[in-house]
């Protein structure tokens, strides 16, 4: 049966599409099948905000268009037929003129790798639209939690909420922080009119879609069902219509976001059917009874509508729901979607308990018949998800008007404003008179159960009873035998005291004599405080002696960034034979590899090859990664050693269908004539599995610790600690396209920190010379150490699969598959010694570390100096450790943003707080006595402590106090403390000392003929500003010729990207000093074109009576040298 073409806008274009795989989603088709590229796919699950955008939608009744953001990576693309998409680049773009939402983000310098800044621009954009009042009437508030949903990896969020309040009505513009619109001393008059103009208009609704009718089916249903009923009786016939088929699977979709949440179920439908536009169950009804909402209805709507209700308990559900998912994820999902998930599949859902203590119902359709029952008897009843079931409508009835009738509702999760799921939560509601329960109802949720639950026995225990601290403590007990974690739940006990606490927090403040003391809300004893506005408190010293270097210009690509214009890997267009690559990767720790092969011995559909380590060429070697401590494997040979280790790699037609093979590998494994796998860092060291560590990166020990544990008045012995590891969440996955060249050569285009070593991972690969290999990095999406090492397999199992294949292969690693392989931050056990006086004054210190680095080196041997160096900013007395680099057969650990440093500074503090309570002192005062002397600091760090005169951290210690009114501060956090047993404060300062080191970067500077300059580096773009730096660095250094107009040089300066063959021995973009080091390299490539260009200046300079703009001098040398030489005058310098 042929159905309509499926008709929708994307930025005013109309697009119509007949034939599509329904379970396609709207990101799919907007990266691979239009020019826009600013949605990006970050996570895949709705969490990151990466991939909003608009959804309008033309209402013929009232004759509106109604807008609001959206998740494209859960969104199928089938639901937004008759809609119309808007990307960051539809609101505006280089070519047209920038929105004043990107140009804003780029003045108030809110982006860093920019890979996530084209859906912050959809998310205030939504927030602005949506905003109540003439010209959008935003307050601050709504503003800082228009972003809630977006997550950024390297900006922080201060820069960007910044931008967000600058909209704002209620804004004190003085209040924000540091931008390139204003200067200081400038009025709020001055500062407001510098601010980009903003008058909120709609998007374009295109008049093409005005007069589209949406129909019934759409696409070739010879091929694929797609049904869009518009009642419950044509909903009836849809479902009929499917049994008397023959049956078949059938998904009813809303907003399908949870695809989101069941990322794994990737199962194929006979037939999908969107009941989003069923007028039935769109329907929300209020009279005296209560509140009706149809299934269908977003969770937006049905906040929006709860807050109009009267009661302050319907408010009170409403700003609950407000922490469900992120804003974009409640404007797509449905309030019976998340009821079915909840009731069939154990989804932790809020809404759920909310409705349990509201004492709600839920209408049920089932075989054309409408019946009505209790929420926890549909909870209860078999799961209704593929049961041709169809949840309808849910009740809740109305709140009589009762001074005594208590509700509040409870929610624990790792963010406090949503955008993540809770650990626990609850909703209670109760009649209490004269301090006597008269009914209740107490649901919980979320904690670790099937689904939420009432608590039926400390219901029954509390009816009736006068309150007092044994009845609550009783009912406290009774509900820790009802609340029950499933084995699987993590933190279970963790998840059981939340409960139990939600209950306390409600039941206490109920209880007459409670000794004077704060339930730990300080106002209002029922209602929490709202959170504080963050702060944009700055100081930037600016100095015009070297401008421009150290003003605080725009970024470079920054507004491209927000518009997603910037490119990245995966913005490359695909060429038309383009293949895709996916890791397939071992579930064992050790084990022998028999065989690779697919359900059913059937190849997967789109697949053109599988490759292990006997596909790499008879010269090549099987390397994946290398350090100076050795390579890595691209994959196992005949022995896996680790859970997460590269088996083989799937290459297929597109990335889907690779992901989907990959999962579908069957790996046959043999264990036996094996030993144990080593698991953990005790495992090692009973079998001495050790990295070894080269003398120096290993330091020597400080002091005598026999000595100084004798001089001590108290000590702490075999205290024990764990640091766990941590995975990177870079924004943009590790992403590399390699294409074939002429002459067996190929060229890569990586998202790495470190290309050279690429390069040279690829060469050697493939058995060919390095000048065969050409990788070109233009800018990462977020590195933090695991675009180093980590980005070097897949950019190289690429490059063989092109090499083998002769065609272009593009991966872009799934994220799940890369937090399996990836290893991130070494974990470790420490175990100390330490010797101190009853002042405080430490004497000795023993550590003993074991640091799980994994199956391979990696940079793991590096980790017993970085750990030691910020160890050391405490004078210990005297200092001795022994640390061992455990082999295991776990996922090699790497360098992941500080690597060492971080836990080196974690270790220290932990114990000078251990010392600090043994004492019962402040631990500030400790830290204060332990600081080091220049003669300590000398002991402790050699030749590296510099000069008496460059040691100022006990100044800065005094100087914070001072200007930080720390003591004053520290007093009233104890006088809250006091008044508040439930809730804490504290303060706190702690020291650092970093050892900075640079590598030497190479850079070039070339001058072209029309006077424009073009800048290469060795220094990777990560969003830390090193190309900003670069411009400015060669502004200054080609502006000492003092030209008239070089002052706006740095406007005619472009930075380009990373190319091994074009720029060598670039090294790694890592330790916070590239940025620097690069610096150095194109101020001396700018002294040695100063110095060719001054005798041309001079002569000029005489000649035009003082008087040489930039252009004329760059045509003189043009003229001058004609074509007897290059006018570009290129030098390349190492630094």
């Amino acid at each position: 049966m042929e159905g309509k073409d499926l008709e929708f806008a994307v930025n005013g274009e109309r697009f119509k599409v007949n034939s599509v795989d329904p379970c396609t989603t709207l990101l799919d088709f907007l990266r691979l099948n239009t020019p826009f590229k600013s949605v990006k796919l970050a996570c895949g699950e709705g969490g990151c905000g990466a991939c909003l955008v608009i959804l309008s939608k033309y209402d013929p009744d009232s004759d509106q268009v109604k807008e609001h953001s959206i998740n494209s990576c859960l969104t199928l693309l089938c639901s937004v037929n008759g809609c119309s998409i808007t990307t960051s680049e539809g609101l505006g773009n280089a070519k047209n003129g920038f929105h004043p939402i990107h140009t804003r983000l780029a003045g108030f310098h809110a982006s860093q790798c920019g890979f996530c800044t084209p859906g912050m621009c959809i998310s205030l954009y939504s927030a602005l639209s949506n905003a109540p009042g003439p010209g959008g009437g935003l307050t601050v508030s709504e503003a800082e939690k228009s972003v809630a949903g977006n997550l950024c990896r390297c900006t922080g969020y201060r820069p960007i909420v910044d931008a967000c309040k600058s909209f704002a009505a209620d804004v004190d513009i003085e209040d924000l922080g540091l931008n390139s619109f204003w200067r200081k001393g400038d009025s709020k008059e001055a500062m407001m009119k510098s601010l980009p103009p903003y008058n909120h208009l709609l998007t374009t609704f295109p008049e093409f879609l005005k007069k589209k009718s949406v129909v019934t089916n759409v696409l070739d249903h010879s091929r694929y069902r797609w049904t869009t009923p518009f009642s419950v009786t044509e909903l009836g016939n849809v479902l009929d219509e499917s049994a008397n088929s023959g049956g078949g699977s059938l998904k009813l979709v809303v907003g399908n976001t949870g695809a989101g949440y069941y990322k794994d179920d990737e199962e194929m439908f006979d037939r999908y059917v969107d009941i989003s536009r069923v007028s039935e169950m769109l329907v929300i009804k209020r009279d005296e009874n209560g509140v009706e909402i149809g299934a269908a209805v977003t969770i937006s709507n049905v906040i929006d509508a709860l807050k109009e209700e009267g009661s302050s308990n319907f408010k009170k559900m409403a700003a609950h729901m407000e922490k469900i998912g992120n804003r974009s994820i409640r404007n797509s999902a449905s309030i019976g979607g998340n009821l079915v998930m909840a009731q069939s599949r154990k989804f932790p859902s809020d809404i759920t308990t909310l409705l349990l203590a509201a004492d709600a119902s839920v209408c049920i359709l089932n075989n054309r018949i409408i019946k009505k029952v209790k929420l926890l008897e549909f909870l209860d009843s078999p799961p209704i998800l593929n049961s041709k079931q169809v949840l309808l409508k849910v009740v809740i009835p109305a709140w009589t008007a009762d001074t005594g009738l208590l509700f509040e509702t409870y929610r624990a999760a790792p963010r406090s404003i949503g955008n993540a799921l809770p650990y626990a939560n609850a909703a209670f509601s109760a009649r209490v008179s004269n301090q006597t329960v008269d009914e209740c109802l107490l649901a919980f949720g979320s904690y670790g159960g099937d689904h939420s639950i009432r608590a039926r026995e400390v219901e029954r225990f509390l009816t009736g009873k006068l309150l007092s601290h044994s009845v609550l403590h009783e009912a406290m007990c009774l509900l820790r035998g009802i609340i029950v974690p499933s084995k699987e739940t993590s933190h279970p006990e963790y998840r059981k005291a939340l409960a139990v606490g939600f209950l306390f927090e409600f039941l206490y403040p109920l209880i007459d004599n409670n000794n004077g003391h704060s339930n730990g809300h300080v106002d209002d004893p029922i209602e929490s405080l709202p959170l504080p506005f963050l702060s944009s408190s700055q100081q930037v010293l600016e100095s015009n002696e070297f401008n421009p270097v150290g003003e605080a210009v725009i970024k470079a690509v920054a507004a491209l960034q927000a518009s997603g214009e910037a490119v990245f890997v995966d913005d490359i267009p695909i060429l038309p034979d383009c293949l895709h690559g996916a890791f397939i990767y071992s579930t064992e720790p050790l084990a022998k590899i028999k065989s690779i092969s697919f359900g059913e011995n059937v190849t997967p559909a789109g697949v053109f090859a599988l490759l292990t380590f006997k596909d790499i060429p008879i010269h090549g070697q099987n390397i994946g990664s290398k350090t100076v401590f050795g390579p890595g494997p691209l994959f196992a040979d005949e022995l896996t050693r680790c859970a997460g280790q590269r088996i083989a790699l799937v290459v297929a037609d597109t990335q889907k269908h690779a992901d989907k093979a990959a999962k579908l590998a069957v790996v046959e494994y043999d264990i036996k004539n094996l030993e144990e796998p080593i698991l953990t860092v005790e495992d090692a060291v009973k079998r001495s599995s050790f990295f070894d560590v080269h003398p120096m990166f290993y330091p020597e020990p400080v002091g005598d610790v026999v000595k100084g544990m004798k001089e001590a008045d108290r000590k702490i012995l075999l205290a024990e600690f764990r640091l766990g590891s941590q995975y990177f969440f870079y924004m943009e996955p590790q992403t590399a396209l390699a294409l074939p060249d002429e002459d067996n050569c190929s060229k890569v285009f990586s998202s790495s920190q470190a290309p050279e070593y690429v390069h040279s991972v690829i060469a050697t690969c493939l058995g060919i010379p390095e000048h065969n290999v050409r990788v070109i990095t233009r800018r990462v999406g977020g590195g933090f150490g695991g675009k180093a090492l980590k980005s070097m397999p897949v950019a190289t199992a690429c490059a063989l699969a092109a090499h083998k294949l002769n065609r272009p292969v593009k991966m872009y690693l799934n994220r799940k598959t890369d937090m399996i392989m990836a290893g991130g931050r070494h974990p470790m056990k420490v175990t100390y010694n330490v010797g101190f006086r009853s002042d405080g004054k430490l004497t000795a210190l023993e550590l003993t570390m074991l640091i799980d680095a994994g199956t391979e080196p990696d940079v793991s041997p590096i980790l017993p100096r970085n750990i030691m160096g910020p160890l050391r900013k405490y004078d210990w007395g005297a200092l001795s450790f022994d640390v061992k680099v455990c082999k295991t057969n776990l996922p090699s650990r790497t360098a992941m943003r500080a690597p060492g440093e971080v836990q080196g500074s974690y270790i220290a503090e932990s114990i000078i707080e251990n010392v600090a309570s043994s004492l019962r002192m402040e631990a500030d005062e400790v830290r204060k006595i332990n600081l080091h002397s220049y003669g300590s600091l000398r002991k402790f760090y050699k030749h590296i402590s510099g000069e008496e005169d460059e040691y100022t951290l006990p100044l800065l210690w005094g100087k914070l106090e001072i200007s930080s009114e720390l003591k004053k501060r520290g007093e009233m956090v104890k006088e809250f403390n006091r008044c508040n047993v439930w809730r804490k404060r504290g303060i706190s300062r702690v020291p650092i000392v970093h050892q900075v080191m640079q590598r030497p970067t190479p850079g070039r500077v070339s001058i072209l003929s029309d006077g424009s300059v073009v800048v290469e580096v060795g220094g990777i773009e990560i969003g830390q500003g090193l190309w900003t730096k670069v411009r400015q660095m060669v502004a200054y250094g080609l502006g000492l010729m003092k030209c008239n107009g070089s002052d706006e040089l740095i406007e005619r300066i472009r930075v380009v990207q990373a190319d091994t063959l074009g720029l060598i021995q670039g090294g790694f973009t890592a330790g916070s000093t590239t940025s620097e080091s690069s610096c150095e390299a194109v101020r001396l490539c700018c002294v040695i074109l100063a110095e060719r260009l001054k005798p041309t200046v001079d002569q000029m300079m005489m000649e035009k009576s003082g008087s040489v703009t930039w252009n004329l001098l760059i045509q003189q040398v043009n003229v001058s040298f004609g074509f007897r030489t290059s006018p570009a005058y290129l030098r390349l310098h190492e630094y």
